[in-house]
């Protein structure tokens, strides 16, 4: 496993839309292992896969941020199918350093994905679960759209897409 180079604002792998994830092998487990070694010597609570430098839709998020093994959560191909309510506070982004945005976001989401085995699961993410869902699936989207949401350009309080 390795720590990976976070891409910066700016880098085109960010301002594409990812592809879909086609094939689960030995490399993409790799790739997750590496994201998430990544993902805690940041330290965050979630990585996109095109933060590393790989345009595909897939995402880690762990807000014990490695000290709850249970709590990792890889999201492969994840599409959002149901949000709730709605939600205003700060949220950063790995790619971005030193720069927070007050971000209004869904409080509740129903994600589908498949887990690291290929296996189709449903999950409700609440508050910061929500919150990073969101975040790392804008990043998939593309880049340009994650940040104007986090207001990096405008400097407003934006609200942000995050919907199905």
């Amino acid at each position: 496993m390795a720590v990976l180079p976070i891409r910066k604002y700016g880098d085109d792998v960010l301002r594409r839309p990812a592809e879909p994830v086609t094939e689960i092998d030995a490399s993409l487990h790799r790739l997750i292992d590496d994201m998430v070694d990544t993902m805690y010597a940041a330290p965050g609570v979630g990585l996109a896969a095109n933060q590393v430098g790989v345009s595909k839709r897939l995402a880690v998020v762990d807000l014990s941020v490695g000290k709850r093994p249970d709590e990792l959560h890889v999201f492969i191909n994840p599409e959002i199918v149901e949000v709730e309510g709605q939600i205003t506070e700060e949220e950063g982004c790995l790619s971005i350093p030193d720069f927070v945005e007050v971000v209004t976001r869904p409080e509740r989401v129903k994600l589908r994905y498949l887990d690291r085995n290929g296996v189709e699961r449903e999950m409700w993410g609440d508050g910061l679960m929500a919150r990073a869902m969101c975040h790392e699936i804008d990043h998939s989207r593309s880049y340009d759209l994650c940040v104007h949401e986090m207001g990096f350009f405008a400097g407003a309080v934006p609200t942000a897409r995050c919907s199905r």
